[in-house]
């Protein structure tokens, strides 16, 4: 049985809502390069969570631009905030893995410039998926 559409897309973003808190506790301990991806997952699973609630069966990649294009198809105001959200994707992957690295580490290739920066991108997107998806209830 196919869950409800719309709780299935507050599912997620309620989980979306959870990792920009956890990237905002990592911001405070200073673990930029952890917050910077968190905030990248978190406007990941904000994106599919109102691509799950307009009727989505499965939605598949991690890219915050490509998921914005597929909301753009949806609703108009995406189409703003697909540009201003793109740069999440820069977290997906070197916040993580010392060879997608032209030298040193994660840990040390992030700083709190990043992790704010990425903070306020995550938070547009959980407000404008938020606001559509409280419109629809």
């Amino acid at each position: 049985m196919r869950p409800d559409p719309k709780a299935e897309g507050f599912r997620w973003l309620r989980q979306a809502e959870h990792d920009l808190s956890d990237a905002e506790y990592s911001l405070a301990g200073s673990r930029y390069n952890l917050a910077c991806f968190l905030c990248q997952q978190a406007a990941e699973k904000a994106l599919k969570g109102f691509l799950y609630a307009r009727g989505a069966e499965q939605v598949l990649g991690h890219s915050v631009a490509d998921l914005a294009g597929e909301c753009v198809r949806l609703d108009g105001e995406f189409g703003a905030l697909k540009p201003q959200a793109a740069p999440l994707d820069h977290y997906y992957v070197p916040t993580r893995y010392p060879n997608s690295l032209p030298g040193g580490i994660p840990a040390e290739a992030f700083d709190e410039i990043d992790a704010r920066r990425a903070l306020e991108l995550a938070g547009r997107v959980i407000g404008l998926v938020k606001a559509k998806l409280s419109e629809e209830r």
